[in-house]
Formats: C-alpha cells, structure tokens, sequence
C-alpha cells in the first residue's frame, strides 16, 4: 500500500514524486516510456541544446561585426544530433539518480486506473496491480494531428514530422514547411533556418508566437524575415502531397491553382522535403482509466481547481494533462501545489505569474497582462515600451539589435501587471519580473531595487523611472 501513486514521470510527475518521498510519503511512480517525459527527451531540453549550437554559428557567420572573422563556418548537424542525445541522456539518467535516492519507487508500464475502494485507489501496471490512498495525474500532452487529407499517409512515410522526429533528423532539409507559428514552430524554424534550410511558416493567425504580446510579435517577425524565413500568415493547411503542402489564403506569391468556389480564398501549394507539424499540444487522457472512477475532463483536459484538486476526492492532477498552462515550470509548480495540499500544507498556484518564453535568437521571454489581454478584459492599464539598447551591455553585444522591454502597469495601484521582452538573455531575466508580479510591486518599489550594471535586466528598472 501506498500513500501516493503517480501516474506520468514528466516535469510534474517527477519533480512531485521526489517531493512527495522527501515528506515522508511512500510513493510509486509509474512511466510508460522515458522519465522526463515529452520536455527531457522530445522538447525543452533537446530543443535548448540544437538552439544553443546554432546560436554559436550565428555568432561565427557574424563575427565580423565584432572585429572576429570566421572562415567556412560549418554546422556539423550530425555531432549536433549526438551532442543532444547525450545532454539528454545525463539528464534523465539524473533524474533517476534522484528519486532513487529519495526512495521513490519507479515502475515501467502503461498505467491504468481500475477502481477506488475503501483502502483508496487501485491501479494496474503491467500485471501487477498497485493501491494508493492519493493519485495525482501526470500523463502530459501530445500533438495535435488535424484530419488534414495527405497527413496521415505524410506521416507513416517521413515526410510529414512532429517535435519528436525532427529532433533525430540526420540531414538538414534543403526546403522545410513548418505548419503552425506558436513557440515549437519558432523554435525549430529558427534552428533549421540557422543552419541552411529554407525555411517557411504557415501560421492561421495574422501573427506569430501565439499568445505573446504584438508588439514583440511584430519585431520577431521583422527580425525572422530579413534572415530569410518566409512567413504565410492567416493561411490554412487544406492538404498534403507527395512532396508538397497545400493552402488556401487570400494571393499573394505562392503558386496558385484555381480559386475556390463561392469565396475570396484561392489555394496554393510549397514544395517541401519535410513538414513539421506543430500545431498545438492536447492533454494525454485516453485509455488511463479516468472514467472508471468518473474524473471530470473537459475538451479532453483534466479539470482541476487552484490547489490541483479534481473532480474526485483525493485524486489531483499536474501538468499539460489539464490544459491549463503547458509549459514545464507551471508543471513543476502545480505538482508541488498538490503534493503540498495531500500534507495538509494548504497551497495554490498563480496562473497570473507564469513567465512564458520562446528561444529563439532573439529570445521572447513575457509573465503577466499584455496589450491586448488589458484591453480585452477592460482593465485601466497602460503598456510602456523602451528600447534595450538604453543597457550599455545590450549595446556592447548586439551590433543591430532591436529588442525592447514592456511595462504594463495597472493605472490604478501603479502595479507592474505584465512584463515583456526580445532581446538576449531575456529568459533568464523573466523570473524577476514574475516576482514583481507574483508580489504586487508597483513602480516605485523596482525603482529601489539595485541592479547590476552594466546588465541588460537594468532597462526595467530604468523604465519604471520614465513612465
């Protein structure tokens, strides 16, 4: 018998199960596949890795604009393919480290929830059968694949990729199609356009990057096109070929075929040698046994309150699995509010104070209200831009750089309500501004705060004495 059964050994999982076991709890964590789930071995980690080598060869292509030549600079994709199996590998072998040492049990297998009885809940893992008095949820996300004619055949032959096989491809692409623009499209866009692919965006929205404030937006999207990548905004996907992705949009410079009947759209066509498809992420919730103790699930997503609590009494959930922030650190986060909460530890999470990110180079980094989410809401708030290149170091390191940092402040109790950036070293700075957030800072209180110069991070503190 245990005290608590995780189902799922990502981000949320783990992180909770080492939580969990240094509390005193005994805990089984069951993983079908790879602790670290989709972020160590099919996301975050990988992604960081090839992103990293290819900023390295941006710098040595573009040397010489700080007084450094480079001659032939080459990408060796291949090592850069090996490199990122073996980052991966340390970490997930870490992970296990771990957890061992904390005492937490791990079993390999699909998990599937039997039923509750009066010792708790009962769980089967291969052919064993485990109980529980808590369960807390942990199965993660996958990606979305539309019913798009051609997808499902461009997928069993190669053609067509999710984030998981463009990671491991051996060649770069002469001619690469990314089918949606939020942050895995960029992220590899940007890779593959750093190393020599052609690449080009085919995005639903009339911009990138998803929910990211449009300002930024507008300036990553300035940057990606004068480095050649072609963007097809407001654009659908209608089909897949052979060697080629179809869509429909209002004309422009693609190849057309015969307008469509009855409307102003016409459709085109993009020769590709591969396709990522990234449109989008949804909760892994099918065949774990949810209904059997009738847990509440919405638009395929668990439903969770605050505090991580479900439907059910006693069984909590984390991570993408209930569709509310999937990123890693939310997933981290919400593990730990729901371990805290089974010890008695009453804790929630801040939806509100969640900082967002895209690697790109430049890198996007935002927490909070933007722009628009102030003004689809009504809230009395401004917005503040300014430019990075007040910091002397953003100057010293970025030749033509135009990234900026926005404030938007709550007109009424002078809070900082959201912060956004482009600009290096934007991720590591982000987590200040959560703070700020997260504690209900206003203006003057950053303008005491003493930051380190000459960094980038310091154009916010200068900010908050020009508004």
């Amino acid at each position: 018998m245990h005290d608590l059964i995780i189902i799922g050994g990502g981000p949320a999982g783990y992180n909770a199960a080492e939580r969990a076991a240094h509390n005193g709890l005994k805990v089984l964590l069951i993983e079908k596949k790879a602790l670290g789930g989709v972020c160590l071995n099919e996301g975050c980690i990988p992604t960081k890795t090839l992103l990293y080598s290819a900023k390295i060869f941006d710098y040595a292509k573009h040397g010489e604009e700080y007084g450094v030549s480079f001659k032939d600079a080459k990408i060796n994709h291949p090592f850069v393919i090996a490199r990122k199996n073996k980052v991966v590998k340390t970490l997930v072998t870490g992970v296990a480290a771990k957890l061992k040492k904390a005492g937490v049990e791990v079993i390999e297998g699909c998990a599937i929830i039997l039923n509750k009885d009066s010792n708790g809940f009962n769980v089967k893992a291969g052919e064993n059968i485990y109980s529980g008095k808590y369960l807390l949820i942990c199965t993660g996300s996958e990606a979305v694949i539309p019913p798009i004619p051609g997808l499902k055949e461009g997928l069993e032959n190669n053609f067509c990729l999710t984030n998981r096989e463009i990671l491991d491809l051996k060649e770069i692409p002469e001619n690469l199609v990314v089918i949606g623009g939020g942050v895995v499209g960029l992220e590899m866009a940007s890779y593959f356009n750093s190393v020599g692919s052609k690449v080009t965006v085919i995005e639903m929205l009339d911009k990138i990057g998803g929910q990211i404030d449009g300002e930024i937006a507008d300036i990553l999207y300035k940057n990606y096109t004068k480095k050649g990548i072609d963007f097809k905004l407001g654009a659908k996907v209608t089909g897949f070929g052979k060697d080629f992705v179809e869509y429909e949009t209002t004309p422009s410079t693609a190849t057309p075929l015969p307008p469509l009947q009855g409307g102003e759209l016409s459709k085109f066509t993009i020769n590709a040698d591969k396709v990522l498809v990234s449109i989008g992420r949804k909760a892994s919730t099918q065949n774990i046994g949810l209904e059997n103790i009738n847990i509440l699930t919405e638009r395929g997503a668990v439903v969770t309150d605050e505090y991580g609590r479900t439907s059910v009494s006693n069984v909590y959930a984390a991570g993408d699995v209930n569709g509310k922030s999937m990123l890693a650190h939310t997933a981290y986060r919400e593990g730990e509010v729901c371990v805290n909460n089974i010890l008695g530890k009453k804790d929630k999470i801040n939806y509100n104070s969640i900082p967002a990110v895209i690697y790109t180079n430049p890198e996007v980094a935002g927490v909070g209200e933007t722009a628009e989410s102030v003004r689809q809401k009504g809230l009395k708030a401004s917005a503040h831009s300014f430019s990075l290149r007040y910091s002397g170091r953003y100057l010293a390191e970025n030749e033509k750089g135009d990234g900026i940092v926005k404030i938007i402040v709550d007109e009424i109790t002078k809070n900082i309500i959201g912060l956004h950036m482009i600009g290096n070293y934007a991720s590591e700075i982000i987590y200040g501004a959560a703070m700020m957030i997260d504690t209900k800072m206003r203006i003057d209180d950053v303008q005491k705060i003493v930051f380190p110069h000459p960094t980038v991070c310091e154009v916010i503190r200068e900010g908050c004495f020009m508004i």
